[in-house]
């Protein structure tokens, strides 16, 4: 039974690593469609000049993309999920998902059960337009299910060659030709199963709108709790790019999310008095802002006289990441694995600070950093998201952290950053071991030792701040090298390790499979 959860788990993981892929982007795509309502901002921008035609044609560039999630997903997916050959893999994706579209278009018609348009618009029928053909709407999902799908079929097919005249049907050609019943029998199918599963989806919306505080701390708690698994996209995500975090109507159309709900209200701000409360499950950026630099404050000013200069040199650019961008591992991982209870006490008042917003009805956009919440929320008027308590509140978030985790670190003698006992732990000085190795020093090289060696490693990822790596065998691990290449922490998950290097994980990744390569 035990192997059987375990597997489920690393499946999960796994493809919620795939999802890392699209979900990079949307961080960008956001800020530039927030740059475009301040520029199409009559309040703020003279309607007509050329700051605001610039902002239109900027909106109508990128807006396309939050109507095509489910594409974007489908190809990320299939790339991420594919263990060979991903850009065929990608390209097989672009085409079942098109041919997707064609076969449940062409089976309503024959079927009869094209929705008639409402007011020229679908809004209400259960049906869409993508890319001119008028199918189920399944938003996201369509994208989710057919990436993996699709990945799952061309890791069996990709790498079989057939001989002969039939040659040229090898490969990925096969894993289309594979994929064609497949995305047939799903066209027809779904176009029979969405309709109840969208009422399912649609329940599970009501259920979390009348579970109210309740349901916010739910979320809050196990969206914090979950980070060191890489699960927590599963709680995010649903919420902030599908209709389960809510919806609404914009000029007839039906825009799902809590990300795409608040991108609405910045270009027609007057849709509603207060900010639709699909955005109380968008406020977990606070404790990037304030918690954790409370958290950061009591690490610094418990750490042991000796150690303040070493504590403040580890603590300020973790902090400034978190504040900044809201990435929070960097932070995070300095007392993680120094105590669990820290870290469910972190979850717990997490939550309780979303459950705040919530009952004080604060509706900013914030799941992120500084930055995002002052471009976002700052062209809107205030009395629409009432952003100025979600600074108060934050204000009281700081003073808890700061007091709960000064207290905890000094009654349980934690180790945090400064207060380590160095005397019985031996780390490796750089001198030693490039004399040791008799090498100059690529840093890579030096962390491909530090994972047992090329042979030891299967395969090399990464996401916003973790270096994701599959290992033949975990025992070869060794993490206070690890450690001395840049690492805030490392966590184990059966057969893959996660380093976190924080912003800079992008380099280490690429200089690492260049190293991979020539070794």
């Amino acid at each position: 039974m035990k192997g059987f959860s375990d597997n489920i788990l690393s499946k999960l993981q796994l493809f919620s690593k795939a999802m890392m892929g699209p979900i990079f982007f949307l961080p960008v795509i956001g800020l530039i469609l927030a740059l475009s309502s301040i520029l199409t901002n009559a309040n703020l921008i003279n309607e007509g000049s050329l700051l605001s035609q610039s902002g239109k044609l900027i909106g109508d560039t990128f807006w396309p993309l939050f109507g095509n999630l489910g594409l974007i997903f489908c190809i990320g997916i299939t790339y991420g999920l594919a263990k060979d050959k991903k850009s065929e893999a990608a390209l097989v994706a672009v085409m079942c998902f098109i041919m997707f579209l064609g076969a449940n278009h062409a089976y309503l018609e024959l079927s009869g059960r094209v929705a008639e348009k409402i007011n020229g618009e679908y809004y209400g029928t259960g049906q869409t337009e993508l890319l001119g053909f008028t199918v189920v709407d399944m938003g996201i999902f369509l994208g989710l299910i057919l990436g993996v799908t699709i990945a799952w079929v061309h890791n069996r097919l990709c790498n079989i060659e057939l001989n002969g005249v039939f040659s040229v049907y090898g490969g990925a050609k096969l894993v289309l030709i594979a994929m064609t019943p497949i995305i047939i029998a799903l066209a027809i199918g779904f176009s029979y199963l969405w309709p109840a599963i969208s009422h399912g989806l649609t329940e599970l919306t009501g259920f979390m709108k009348g579970a109210g505080s309740l349901g916010v701390f739910v979320y809050g708690f196990f969206e914090k709790f979950l980070i060191p698994t890489g699960l927590h996209h599963f709680i995010w995500s649903p919420f902030q790019l599908t209709s389960i975090g809510g919806t609404i109507v914009q000029d007839g159309h039906t825009v799902a999310g809590s990300q795409a709900i608040f991108l609405a209200y910045m270009r027609e701000p007057g849709l509603s008095p207060l900010m639709d409360e699909a955005l109380r499950f968008s406020q977990q950026g606070m404790v990037t802002i304030f918690g954790l630099s409370g958290a950061a404050l009591a690490f610094y000013h418990t750490a042991k006289p000796a150690k303040k200069q070493l504590a403040k040199a580890i603590l300020i650019p973790a902090i400034t990441t978190s504040i900044l961008v809201g990435i929070t591992e960097p932070i995070e991982f300095t007392f993680l694995f120094v105590s669990p209870l820290l870290w469910v006490i972190h979850a717990l008042l997490t939550a309780l600070s979303q459950v705040a917003c919530n009952l004080f009805q604060v509706r900013p956009w914030g799941p992120s950093g500084l930055i995002e919440f002052l471009v976002y929320n700052l062209p809107l008027p205030v009395s629409l998201t009432r952003w100025p308590l979600f600074i108060v509140i934050g204000l009281v978030q700081f003073a808890v952290y700061y007091l709960v985790f000064k207290t905890l670190v000094l009654k349980l003698n934690l180790k945090t950053p400064g207060r380590e006992d160095d005397d019985n732990v031996k780390l490796y000085s750089k001198q030693e071991y490039f004399e040791d190795k008799k090498q100059a020093g690529e840093m890579s090289g030096m962390i491909i030792d530090a994972l047992g060696g090329k042979e030891n490693i299967v395969s090399v990822d990464n996401c916003f701040t973790r270096l994701r790596v599959e290992i033949k065998d975990m025992r070869l691990i060794d993490e206070a090298m690890l450690k001395l290449t840049g690492a805030k922490g490392i966590v184990r998950n059966r057969s893959e390790v996660q380093v976190i290097y924080g912003l800079t994980v992008g380099k280490v990744k690429n200089q690492l499979e260049k190293q991979l390569a020539l070794s």
